[in-house]
């Protein structure tokens, strides 16, 4: 069965004043249909970025070097921007920003928002057989009504008229989700969607997000830094570092038999399993001066000569991740 989305050794740059900055360099990973793929690393591994990527919003001065993102059998990266807006975003790509108040302007009812974004991307907005004007507002209305109740946000009915602030912060986030599913896609990107939530709220929005994968038949790109909400949300990893792929494969197979350093440490950081304050010594490499080799060898604890020799190339674990390591090379 293809993937919904496949990432094929990806390499985007920035152009900076120090110099080009290698933002990601060799990403892959693939989505399957109806599955929930989580996306894990340290802040400046580059995860915003390959979102960025994927969606077609780089910044200015960003120029992908090679590689390819298939989405359905269509390489997304040879669309035009207004491709791009015609016919993905939105429409076929939903998207759950991080922080729910920033992605809503607190200057508009939030109906008027999220019919705006319908008004354009919803499977009817280009259809001439469909309905039209005030029938059509009122069919996208029902919709987004519907949607509210399913994600649980009181008052549904009224909600559509009130204001971002008159929410709470996990009520603006069951908006957001609505609004990433209001135009029926078949991939929803998650950044973060839970980090700014307490722990009970975010357990029902992770809840949530598991049972509307099953009931729409969505496949779910899930971003975090969490190997806490990955092991309870999602069937699938991929953990990157430093804008590389280092692991990736069946969720469970990874979190009980973890094979890269990296993965390993990580995990060894959890609430759960650390006994120390110490974290993982040194950091992410800055991406203007990568180190020779292994990119994680200058952190890791079981570094050798031979991971300084080159960039090692993808293995198989006996777990049945894929790892980039010498170890499995």
């Amino acid at each position: 069965m293809m993937p919904v989305l496949s990432v094929r050794g990806l390499k985007v740059s920035i152009r900076t004043d120090e110099g080009m900055a290698e933002i990601l360099d060799d990403v892959g990973l693939e989505l399957e249909r109806g599955r929930i793929l989580g996306v894990v690393g340290e802040s400046g591994c580059g995860k915003s970025t390959l979102i960025r990527a994927i969606m077609g919003i780089l910044p200015r001065g960003a120029t992908i070097d090679r590689g390819e993102v298939w989405f359905e059998g269509e390489n997304l990266l040879a669309f035009s921007e207004a491709e791009l807006n015609d016919q993905v975003r939105s429409s076929r790509i939903g998207f759950i920003p991080q922080d729910p108040l920033l992605a809503l302007n607190p200057v508009f009812k939030v109906g008027t928002q999220m019919l705006e974004v319908m008004r354009w991307h919803a499977p009817d907005a280009k259809d001439p057989t469909g309905p039209r004007g005030g029938a059509r507002r009122k069919a996208h209305v029902a919709r987004l009504v519907g949607l509210l109740r399913r994600m649980q946000v009181p008052d549904p009915e009224t909600a559509l008229e009130r204001y971002p602030h008159q929410f709470s912060g996990g009520q603006r986030q069951r908006l957001l989700i609505a609004a990433a599913l209001a135009c029926a896609p078949g991939l929803v990107i998650a950044d973060e969607p839970t980090t700014a939530l307490d722990v009970t709220t975010q357990h029902q929005i992770l809840l949530l997000l598991r049972e509307l994968v099953a009931e729409f038949g969505i496949s779910l790109m899930f971003v975090t830094h969490d190997f806490g909400v990955v092991a309870e949300l999602c069937d699938d990893l991929c953990v990157i570092y430093a804008g590389q792929t280092v692991e990736k494969g069946p969720v469970q197979a990874i979190l009980e038999a973890p094979s890269h350093p990296y993965t390993r440490a990580l995990l060894a950081c959890h609430p759960d399993r650390a006994t120390t304050f110490l974290g993982i010594p040194g950091s992410v490499p800055s991406p203007l001066a990568r180190p020779p080799g292994c990119l994680f060898a200058p952190r890791c604890t079981d570094a050798r000569t031979l991971c300084l020799a080159g960039r090692p190339p993808q293995g198989l674990a006996p777990s049945g991740a894929e790892v980039r390591c010498v170890q499995f090379a």
